[in-house]
C-alpha cells in the first residue's frame, strides 16, 4: 500500500488508525490519535486546555464528555473492561474542508467480556450495531480527533413489528389479514 497522498486519504488513515488501535488495546496510541492543546500551538503552562480545541466524545448510552481527562479515562475504562472487540466499518463517508474533516461510519463492533467460568478464554460474544461520528482536525504531526460520537442502532424484530399492531389493524389502518 502506497502512503496517503490527499487528505481524504490522510483522514481515512488516521481513522482506521483509531480503530485499529483500540481493537489492540493499545492505549498510547489511542492517546496520541487524539487532539492536544499542543497540536493547536496553545503554550497549557498558559492557557487553560480547556479554552482551546477540546475534545469530546459520546459512547452509546453514555453522557457526553469533555476534555482529554475525561475522555482518555473512558477509553482506558473500556479496555480493562474488555477482553475482545473488532470493528468492521461500513457506510464511511469521508469529507474535508480546509483543516477539518468530517468522517461517518457504521461500527459493527463485535466484543466480549472476561470469561465467566475459570478456565475459559473468553466470554459471550455480542455484536452491535453503532452508528458514529468522527470530526479530525489537522495538526502539524498529522490529523487527529477532535471529536468523536456513537449511538447505538436500534434494530426491529418480529416483535416490534406485532406490537405495531393494535386491535387486528396496521399502521396504515388496514385490516390484518
Amino acid at each position: 500500500m502506497s502512503a496517503p497522498h490527499t487528505d481524504v486519504e490522510q483522514v481515512e488513515a488516521a481513522n482506521t488508525a483509531f480503530y485499529e488501535a483500540l481493537e489492540r488495546g493499545d492505549f498510547e496510541e489511542v492517546s496520541s490519535l487524539w487532539l492536544t492543546p499542543a497540536d493547536l500551538g496553545v503554550d497549557e503552562t498558559y492557557h487553560d486546555p480547556a479554552d482551546s480545541g477540546v475534545i469530546s466524545c459520546v459512547h452509546p448510552g453514555w453522557p457526553v464528555l469533555t476534555g482529554r481527562g475525561e475522555v482518555l479515562r473512558s477509553y482506558a475504562l473500556i479496555m480493562a473492561n474488555t477482553d475482545y472487540i473488532q470493528f468492521f466499518l461500513t457506510d464511511v463517508h469521508v469529507s474535508v474542508t480546509g483543516d477539518t474533516a468530517l468522517v461517518t461510519c457504521t461500527e459493527n463492533i463485535l466484543s466480549g467480556g472476561p470469561a465467566p467460568e475459570e478456565g475459559a478464554e473468553l466470554g459471550p460474544l455480542v455484536g452491535q450495531l453503532v452508528v458514529a461520528t468522527n470530526v479530525f482536525r489537522r495538526t502539524p504531526s498529522g490529523w487527529k480527533l477532535w471529536s468523536h460520537h456513537a449511538s447505538p442502532v436500534l434494530a426491529e424484530t418480529d416483535e416490534d413489528d406485532e406490537d405495531n399492531h393494535v386491535n387486528g389493524v396496521n399502521p396504515d389502518d388496514e385490516p390484518l389479514a
